[in-house]
């Protein structure tokens, strides 16, 4: 059974064409002989949290409709380095592979599979840096006598707000996440990062 790829490009600017990537991208999925689908985001920066063709790729991979995931180079793919480890794990845990082709990687192969061990090493190791500045930041505000008690009507971890937030989810998504079936508002998600931003300053 040939298996399904979803082939990635991006372009910061309508001026530049994603031609050039997607016919790199077509020959190495040809090569391989997969079944390719393409998506294409033009005139987006990497930056954008939002990302019409790169949400369309994740709801495919969620959705078990592609089994490997094709980009020419990483920052086509991830707007940030922990936007990178968030996506890495989450493919990792649907068993979707993730190719650069420019850069070789890819998790197709047992060497390439390293990849999504030494991505999620790096994500816990980036989530417990952060947890210990913020109960480093709570003890001191505690010591100078300010009260650092949570909101009474959510309970939520301002370490994960802060974890979450460094790796690119919208303050919504923060809100779904921590919720648990009851969405928290943005405006108090707001709120307790900006508090944990301070006891890491």
């Amino acid at each position: 059974m040939k298996r399904r790829v979803a082939l990635y490009a991006r372009v910061s600017t309508t001026d530049q064409t994603p031609d050039n990537q997607l016919m790199a991208l077509r020959g190495y999925a040809d090569a391989r002989g997969w079944t390719a689908t393409e998506f294409t985001d033009v005139g987006v920066s990497g930056a954008k949290e939002r990302r019409p063709a790169l949400d369309a790729m994740v709801a495919a991979a969620r959705a078990r409709k592609v089994d490997v995931v094709c980009c020419v180079r990483l920052d086509r793919l991830a707007r940030s380095t922990h936007h990178l480890l968030t996506m890495a794990q989450e493919l990792e845990a649907l068993g979707v592979d993730l190719v650069a082709t420019e850069q070789t990687v890819d998790t197709t192969t047992p060497a390439g599979r390293l990849l999504f061990a030494v991505l999620g090493a790096i994500a816990e190791f980036e989530r417990g840096l952060i947890r210990e500045r913020v109960l480093s930041g709570v003890r001191r505000a505690k010591a100078a006598g300010i009260h650092c008690g949570r909101p009474r009507k959510y309970e939520m971890d301002p370490s994960e707000v802060l974890v979450l937030h460094s790796q690119g989810l919208s303050l919504s998504e923060i809100g779904r996440r921590l919720g648990n079936g009851h969405p928290i508002p943005p405006t108090v998600i707001r709120r307790t990062l900006t508090a944990a931003q301070s006891l890491v300053s």
